[in-house]
């Protein structure tokens, strides 16, 4: 079992704006050498789509890899935007045609605006012109909403939506309830967040242990994995790699769970909560257009570390002294809101980066 798909958003890089082109050329060949043909990108996933035209479809056969991208339709003001950015996606891509189109980020704000400029006629169209085999959209809100929009849009062939077994019961993400919408519809569900932006490869010591009796040769990154590769209505599980060795990790062979290990896998993610204060995934939605350039999933993730380990703090304290040194201080944000409205999980940002300012900036 693997149902492993190429999520292209994390690639490796030579400094923080250069693309490494030599290693992501062996990723993706060693990603299809391994039988695997799914690639995902988003057309505001950085130069991800160009990056993909390169590495992926001028050094492949077209018929040997699949590859999903996302209309941007939130930035859409009228209807004949939807072509103009589909059109210049065929171009980064260096595509004729895409094998999954989605609409980008479908919550209650953006699935209104898809209605009112017709972008769900706009993917019809496309299908039937063939430049896009299947049609879907990903996802990010209640189960109520997703059974809303599946149950006005039948046409519908997929879903992308945030599972992995620390959100399953989340009241937040709806984890276990979005896919069993999903499944009762019929469509296909794809998966992003598997690891949870990486917070699940390495976890709370007492998880871990709990997660290794489990079993013991599996790592907590495949194991994540193979909590939802064995979910039967999931057809892939993208994972944002950015370097050759988690390619090769992943793209390894897993067995499909049991029920007790699933069971058993689910009180792994009681005691994962329990000890995570802030649940932040780290996939960096916050940060666009953050005023104050304030880098807060690495904070959210020094101060869950620091929570977790009270008697580090020392050793963590003089990270985020030198993560300040070129970003804004948890203190300096002006509580604007637009990081909250971007944040998937739906944290209350503001308030977490109050706690953040109160542990890492005290007074001498």
């Amino acid at each position: 079992m693997n149902k492993l798909g190429f999520g292209a958003l994390h690639f490796p890089k030579k400094d923080e704006e250069q693309i490494d082109f030599e290693s992501l050329n062996a990723m993706v060949d060693t990603y299809l050498a391994s039988g695997r043909t799914f690639f995902d990108t988003a057309y505001t996933y950085g130069n991800s789509e160009w990056a993909l035209g390169e590495a992926l479809s001028k050094r492949h056969p077209r018929e040997s890899f699949q590859l999903c991208t996302k209309l941007p339709g939130y930035q859409c003001e009228k209807p004949e935007d939807s072509q103009r950015y589909f059109e210049e996606e065929l171009e980064r891509c260096k595509v004729e045609y895409f094998d999954v189109y989605m609409l980008h980020w479908l919550n209650d704000k953006n699935y209104r605006i898809a209605e009112k400029l017709g972008q769900f006629d706009f993917l019809k169209k496309l299908k039937a012109e063939g430049k896009a085999k299947r049609i879907g959209f990903s996802f990010h809100d209640t189960a109520d909403l997703l059974d809303e929009i599946l149950t006005a849009h039948p046409e519908v062939d997929c879903v992308l939506m945030q599972l992995n077994y620390a959100d399953w019961e989340s009241e937040a993400i709806q984890a276990h309830r979005c896919y069993d919408t999903a499944v009762r519809h019929g469509v296909s569900v794809m998966v992003m967040e598997p690891i949870k932006g990486g917070t699940l490869s390495t976890l709370p010591e007492k998880a871990a242990q709990m997660l290794a009796q489990i079993d013991p040769e599996s790592t907590p990154s495949a194991m994540a994995l193979r909590f939802v590769e064995s979910l039967p209505g999931v057809e892939i599980v993208l994972s944002g790699m950015s370097s050759l060795q988690q390619i090769e990790e992943n793209v390894r062979s897993r067995k499909e769970l049991t029920e007790a290990e699933r069971e058993a896998m689910l009180r792994v993610a009681e005691e994962i909560n329990s000890e995570t204060e802030i649940k932040c995934s780290g996939c960096g939605y916050c940060l666009k257009g953050c005023p104050q350039n304030i880098c807060i999933p690495n904070y959210f993730r020094m101060y869950n570390e620091v929570k977790r380990a009270p008697g580090d703090g020392w050793k963590i304290t003089p990270a985020y002294d030198r993560a300040i040194q070129t970003h804004g201080k948890a203190s300096e944000c002006i509580a604007c809101g637009q990081c909250e409205a971007h944040c998937p999980q739906k944290l209350p940002i503001i308030d977490n980066l109050k706690k953040v300012a109160e542990e890492f900036e005290k007074k001498e």
